[in-house]
């Protein structure tokens, strides 16, 4: 059992966010689901109040607490990527029906929780090369909003 598991704050949706999420990831499932009980006041007796879930393998809570704490950018799930296929695979299904694309490999989701596509190769292109690289692979992160790997990979190698 993990000792920190977050909490994303929903207005009514989380199990339909923990299937949605379960659904994309390897290692993934759906763990628990606590009923309200009937003195809750995010909504009525015997609706979802928390789902549990386990994304990737790590724990996961939902809350259905209502709509007074919408996700913002200030939280985000950064996935991993090992290649161009994986990223615009994330990309594309976190965006269906209603996500939002930002810059710089952001999104929100349906739900308006952010999320991060980046490659697995990120942290090497801006660190193994020297300022140099890091600020030509900067630089074309700047300019992109999925990201595009080929793309850093070139910036890098022309610094």
């Amino acid at each position: 059992m993990s000792k920190i598991v977050p909490c994303l704050w929903y207005d009514g949706t989380a199990q339909e966010a923990a299937e949605f999420y379960t659904s994309l990831l390897p290692d993934s499932h759906v763990d628990n689901i606590v009923l309200a009980p009937s003195d809750n006041p995010s909504g009525p007796e015997g609706s979802v109040l928390v789902v549990e879930f386990t994304l990737a393998g790590s724990p996961f809570m939902g809350l259905n607490g209502g709509p007074i704490f919408p996700p913002s950018e200030a939280y985000s799930q950064v996935v991993r990527c090992k290649d161009q296929a994986e990223i615009d695979h994330y990309w594309n299904k976190l965006l269906e029906d209603g996500g939002k694309p930002s810059q710089c490999g952001w999104l929100k989701d349906r739900f308006g929780v952010s999320w991060q596509i980046v490659p697995d190769e990120i942290g090497e292109l801006m660190t193994k090369g020297g300022p140099k690289k890091a600020d030509a692979v900067m630089q074309a992160v700047l300019q992109m909003v999925k990201l595009d790997l080929g793309k850093m990979r070139a910036a890098y190698n022309a610094a």
